[in-house]
């Protein structure tokens, strides 16, 4: 992972470098060097004054009219200065004075830029609340994700992000950190809105590119290594030139069929092939260009537009008023291979935007990483088993006498709650014990949801390893179920009550591993991938904004 940042890292540098070679250097007065010879013969063409109309710094000057005043002021001037006009030219004479004679064009000043105005933006949440925020004009949409998350009082994760939703058509996509909100909700309709969510696979393909670029996907026009570093700059340096390629389903135009079709995705656009898969040029027709268009996610593809599945796509042009014949509908065959075309296109179309956005929050972390070191280490290896069974507490350093005493500790504790759960039960005939209830206060924890719909929340948020939800179980109303994403594959774990003691457990793995609640079964999967394909690692949330 260190090789991949440096990397790019250097990849990144010889950009700006770049950049800063095309601008034009500028010399004194706000002049370019280009405008040097101009300005030396259109001051030897400049009369030269008197001696008479020097006037010296040490010798008295005379009170003139205001007329004559401007005429020493214009003689004075040096022509190599730009001419800064009189902001109050109604105090400097009388109504029938002339104005002052105006000075060049290319010596004045570029006008100032407009100061950014105020505009609202109205964001909705997951649960179908709503928040009017006034914004700048210029605001980035990272900006309105961190005042969100300020005024909802979420946990800053850089996970964060603002999704544009077309209801009517079906389409959404996340808008990149860098894009301006104004702009974006300029080409949307009005039926259309913003969504703040979560989504924990935007930057993904940074940590691991390798798992988004299968080899049979993508051709480059150099010879590569197949290393992760230089996966990642052939698509981030603009010399270089990578193509996708692959079959898709692709809807005709004016009609509810869907053809298959060889596509590949270059740097001018995409296109298809008329002869099989064949891709010489007078075989390759225009499918659609990236300048000018985003990709989108089809939402229900299969019910709005006929689609043979659930892993649709959509190239729209960024415009507010657009017809049904200028929408591009693409079908992948799984949900890998529509992640690899979203993913390229991505960085065909941002470069080396998408790495600046993602090295940002790294960059703003470690400069706070200073203030955030806790005075005293509470790492494990600091952390000893004591004995307050006496008057003055002791450090127990034989291991097996530590390991009896957290035993013991551990029956103390289960009495304990065992007793605080008989006496917050309402009545004997309906117990309300904390164990039963306590996860619904959890993020992770989203009630009576169904499969389809956990489903849908998993891939709204990214399909990352380690992204999970918790809910109640459809087919056994004493049971609940772990939905947990892994290897870009979502699975459902069922969590059963079992008896011990007379004390009710919960468990994923027949009895095995036993927890008195839901919050204990997450916090030991978090740390132990015990039967799971992984640890827990990402919860689903929704916030109410």
């Amino acid at each position: 992972m260190n090789d991949i940042n440096s990397s790019l890292e250097s990849l990144n540098s010889a950009c700006n470098m770049q950049s800063d070679t095309d601008t034009v250097p500028l010399l004194q007065n706000g002049q370019h060097a280009s405008n040097q010879p101009a300005a030396s013969s259109s001051r030897s063409l400049q009369p030269q004054a008197s001696p008479r109309q020097k006037v010296q710094r040490s010798q008295p000057v005379h009170i003139l009219p205001i007329r004559r005043l401007q005429e020493e002021d214009q003689q004075f001037r040096t022509s190599s200065l730009p001419a800064i006009p009189n902001p109050f030219p109604e105090l400097c004479g009388g109504a029938g004075s002339p104005p002052p004679a105006a000075a060049p064009p290319s010596s004045l000043p570029p006008p100032p830029s407009q100061p950014p105005t105020k505009q609202d933006v109205k964001v909705f949440s997951e649960d179908g609340t709503s928040k009017v925020v006034e914004i700048l004009t210029d605001m980035t949409a990272r900006d309105l994700c961190q005042l969100l998350v300020y005024k909802s009082h979420c946990v800053d994760d850089n996970s964060w992000t603002l999704v544009e939703h077309h209801p009517q058509l079906g389409l959404e996509r996340c808008l990149e950190d860098h894009e301006i909100v104004v702009q974006v909700e300029s080409t949307m309709p009005s039926e259309s809105k913003f969504l703040f969510r979560k989504n924990y696979a935007k930057y993904e393909f940074f940590k691991n590119p390798v798992n988004f670029f299968p080899d049979q996907m993508v051709t480059w026009c150099q010879q590569s290594n197949g290393s992760q570093a230089q996966l990642l700059q052939n698509f981030l340096n603009s010399s270089s030139c990578p193509e996708i390629q692959g079959f898709l389903q692709v809807k005709e135009l004016g009609r509810k069929s869907w053809k298959k079709l060889y596509v590949c995705l270059r740097r001018s656009g995409l296109y298809y092939s008329t002869k099989g898969t064949s891709k010489e040029p007078r075989h390759l027709q225009l499918l659609a260009d990236l300048e000018e268009s985003s990709i989108f996610y089809l939402i229900a593809g299969k019910k709005q537009y006929n689609a043979p599945n659930d892993h649709g796509m959509c190239i729209k042009p960024n415009k507010a008023k657009i017809e049904m014949k200028e929408l591009r509908l693409l079908c992948a065959e799984d949900e890998q291979i529509r992640t690899c075309w979203m993913t390229a296109f991505r960085l065909l179309k941002y470069g080396m935007l998408l790495y600046q956005n993602y090295r940002i929050p790294q960059q703003r972390k470690a400069l706070l990483s200073p203030f955030n070191t806790p005075v005293r280490s509470v790492s494990e290896n600091s952390l000893v088993a004591m004995d307050f069974s006496g008057q003055t507490g002791r450090v127990i350093d034989n291991p097996a006498e530590a390991q009896s005493a957290a035993l013991e500790e551990g029956h103390a504790w289960r009495k304990r709650s065992t007793r605080m759960n008989i006496l917050s039960s309402q009545s004997p005939l309906h117990p309300s014990t904390l164990n039963s209830v306590i996860h619904r206060t959890q993020h992770w924890f989203h009630g009576r949801i169904s499969r389809e719909e956990s489903h849908r929340i998993i891939k709204q948020q990214g399909l990352v390893d380690g992204l999970f939800l918790l809910r109640d179980s459809q087919s056994n109303p004493k049971a609940f179920v772990l939905t947990l994403c892994h290897h870009q594959k979502i699975k459902n774990f069922q969590i059963l009550p079992c008896e011990d003691d007379g004390q009710t457990f919960f468990t994923l793995d027949d009895g095995n591993t036993k927890f008195s609640d839901l919050i204990q079964l997450v916090d030991f999967y978090q740390l132990n991938k015990g039967v799971l394909p992984c640890k827990l690692k990402h919860h689903c949330i929704r916030v109410a904004l």
